[in-house]
């Protein structure tokens, strides 16, 4: 096996997004009957990245990316 797998991550990292093509890729492979390896491969993405967006597909019907749930406020009491 090649390290690949390494250089993706490097270039990647984890907290970029992939693009609404590449995961609109992705979705057209899976409906093409393409399993998640050849897909992983032919678009040289991580097998587990391919994985959430055909599962995200699933249940949600959409690929696009969903708001993030934001930090809770802190409240102040003001002591006067």
């Amino acid at each position: 096996m090649q390290t690949d797998s390494t250089s993706i991550f490097e270039r990647m990292g984890r907290s970029q997004e992939l693009s609404e093509f590449k995961r609109s890729t992705v979705i057209g492979c899976h409906l093409c009957n393409k399993s998640m390896c050849e897909i992983s491969l032919l678009l040289n993405i991580p097998r587990s990245t391919v994985s959430c967006i055909i599962t995200k597909w699933k249940q949600l019907g959409t690929t696009a990316t969903q708001p993030r749930s934001s930090k809770p406020q802190q409240w102040r009491c003001s002591l006067e």
